[in-house]
């Protein structure tokens, strides 16, 4: 039986929603479904409105990206969770290979590859992942950057549930801090080499906008995770 993959987008005033949808409905798995998570928008809900047959659309006061996750997972059907932020796409075959590597191998959370792309859609450089030997070895690069480009996981609804979810106090960091998280708890990630997301760079992206920010709440996360991190490096795997 194929289990039901849940695709959650959170969605704040972002003028590219309508690519990130078509590429949600497009995906050639066969049991997909789609969550919008309106965090509190006051424009361009005009771009949603044709899809609404599609996806289910759950609209919240702000609260940040982590609670719109977080919202979205709580009402998701499916099994497994697949994060898609507004501004970015999903090949079409994305959740196909990407469930096909997992069921292969066991995995209760994967990552991939992924591409860039401008504000016009074009692809800027074609691969950007950074493959990891095994679960130790991303244990070891976390404590000192982030390797794991959030759109590209894939991981199970279980997983997220045994963890109390992303840490809403995080802003930026909420990503970070959850993989280190299913790390520290066992989760062994595999990592697919295939650019399966399109990942946008443009402007008025948050991790433009907010780079100081977003170093600060790095730098504490990771002089509190150092010692945990180190250990499992050291544990190998």
């Amino acid at each position: 039986m194929t289990p039901k993959v849940t695709i959650v987008i959170p969605f704040y005033n972002c003028p590219y929603i309508e690519h990130a949808l078509v590429s949600a409905c497009g995906q050639t798995y066969p049991d997909v479904e789609i969550i919008v998570v309106d965090d509190g928008s006051t424009q361009h809900h005009n771009l949603i409105a044709p899809y609404r047959d599609r996806v289910h659309y759950l609209g919240k006061k702000n609260g940040g990206t982590a609670s719109a996750l977080n919202h979205g997972i709580l009402h998701a059907s499916g099994e497994y969770i697949a994060w898609l932020s507004s501004d970015d796409l999903f090949h079409y075959s994305k959740l196909e290979q990407q469930m096909a590597f997992m069921q292969e191998y066991g995995l209760q959370v994967s990552y991939t590859d992924f591409s860039t792309i401008d504000s016009k859609h074009a692809i800027t450089r074609p691969t950007c992942g950074i493959p990891m030997s095994g679960t130790s070895d991303l244990a070891r690069q976390l404590t000192y950057s982030n390797p794991v480009n959030g759109c590209t996981v894939v991981a199970s609804k279980d997983l997220f549930m045994s963890l109390g979810l992303f840490n809403e106090r995080l802003r930026y960091t909420h990503d970070y801090d959850m993989w280190v998280r299913m790390i520290l708890h066992g989760a062994r990630f595999g990592y697919l080499h295939e650019p399966l997301t399109l990942y946008r760079v443009h402007s008025r992206m948050g991790t433009v906008r907010h780079k100081k920010t977003i170093l600060r709440e790095y730098g504490k996360l990771k002089k509190m995770y150092r010692a945990s991190l180190n250990q499992r490096w050291a544990l190998g795997g």
